[in-house]
C-alpha cells in the first residue's frame, strides 16, 4: 500500500510540475508565431477590452495558443518557446499584445516554464482562484483578453518572493532592439 500511495503521489508531482496539469493539444515547439500577432500595447484602458468570438480567437491564434490562452491548457515542461529565452526585450500576450513581462525580471525557475517575480504593469494582469489539482492556486490571465498565462505562486525570490509561471504559448517576445 506504501509503494502505491508513493507512487501516485511522485506522479502527481511530475504531472503538477508548475502548478498545472490540465494539457492542451501543443505542437513540440510550443509557441509558434501567430501569422496575426497583435501589435504590442503598452498602456491601455479598461475600455478597450478585447472580446472575441471563439471562432474568431481559432481564426487568429495557433492551435497551441487557443489551447492555452482560451481553453486553460498547459505546454508540456521544458518543451516552450521561451523558457530558456536570454534575450532582452518584453514578453506580451499572444492573443492581444498586451505587454506582460519584462525580461528584467525573468528568472530560471528550474520548473520548464519561462518565470517572472514580478509583472511589466500589475494592472495588466487579472487572477482568480483556481481549485483543480487538489488545491488552491492562483491562475494569472492577461486583463485585457482573459486570456489564461499561467499561475502565480509564493515561491519565488526577493524583492517579492513570487514566480509568475507562464506558458511561452501565451506569450509573445518582443526583443529589445
Amino acid at each position: 500500500m506504501k509503494c502505491v500511495i508513493y507512487c501516485c503521489g511522485f506522479s502527481m508531482l511530475l504531472l503538477a510540475g508548475c502548478g498545472q496539469t490540465r494539457v492542451a493539444t501543443v505542437s513540440a515547439t510550443g509557441a509558434a508565431p501567430s501569422t496575426n500577432s497583435p501589435a504590442v500595447t503598452l498602456n491601455w484602458n479598461m475600455k478597450d477590452k478585447v472580446i472575441k468570438t471563439e471562432e474568431e480567437w481559432k481564426k487568429e491564434l495557433t492551435p497551441a495558443q487557443f489551447g492555452v490562452l482560451r481553453k486553460k491548457g498547459t505546454e508540456r515542461a521544458f518543451a516552450g518557446e521561451y523558457w530558456n529565452n536570454h534575450e532582452s526585450g518584453l514578453y506580451c500576450c499572444a492573443g492581444c499584445g498586451l505587454a506582460l513581462f519584462s525580461s528584467e525580471h525573468k528568472f530560471d525557475s528550474g520548473t520548464g516554464w519561462p518565470s517572472f517575480y514580478q509583472p511589466l504593469n500589475e494592472a495588466h494582469l487579472a487572477r482568480e482562484t483556481d481549485d483543480s489539482l487538489f488545491a488552491r492556486r492562483t491562475e494569472v490571465l492577461c486583463a485585457r483578453c482573459g486570456g489564461h498565462l499561467g499561475h502565480v505562486f509564493e515561491d519565488g525570490p526577493k524583492p517579492t518572493g513570487l514566480r509568475y509561471c507562464i506558458n511561452s504559448a501565451a506569450l509573445k517576445f518582443e526583443k529589445k532592439q
